[in-house]
Formats: C-alpha cells, sequence, structure tokens
C-alpha cells in the first residue's frame, strides 16, 4: 500500500498532507491515465499493490510515473 503527495517535505499527518498540492496530483493522476494506468483519483486515497500485479505490471506503471513526472 502507498500514497503520493506532492509537498515540499514529508507528510507526517493530516494537516501535513492537506497542504499538498493538489492540482500537481490531478496532473499526474491524468498522466497516468493517459498512459492506461488506473490510479485512485485522490492523493488522500491509497494505492494497493498485490500478487495479482506481475513484475511487467510494476515495471510498466514506474516508466508511465516517470514519463508522467516529466511531463508534469
Amino acid at each position: 500500500m502507498l500514497t503520493l503527495f506532492f509537498a515540499p517535505g514529508p507528510v507526517r499527518n493530516y494537516a501535513d498532507a492537506c497542504r499538498c498540492d493538489t492540482a500537481a496530483f490531478a496532473r499526474f493522476f491524468h498522466g497516468m491515465l493517459e498512459r492506461g494506468i488506473f490510479l485512485p483519483p485522490s492523493q488522500f486515497e491509497a494505492w494497493f499493490v498485490s500478487l495479482a500485479h506481475s513484475d511487467d505490471d510494476i515495471a510498466r506503471t514506474v516508466d508511465a510515473a516517470r514519463e508522467a513526472l516529466r511531463a508534469g
């Protein structure tokens, strides 16, 4: 389980999370969607990785994230 926050520093609690850049997350979310990766639409939701995901699925997700972040 993981969550990605766009913040200048560590996110340790709800108050920190509320100060994150939700517009940046929205751009990332749509960039991932354009690359075929379906994420939770809010940065306040967790991503789940399971044994149903293959090594190729994980690699494709990482590659898509790298591209989406660069396109930012």
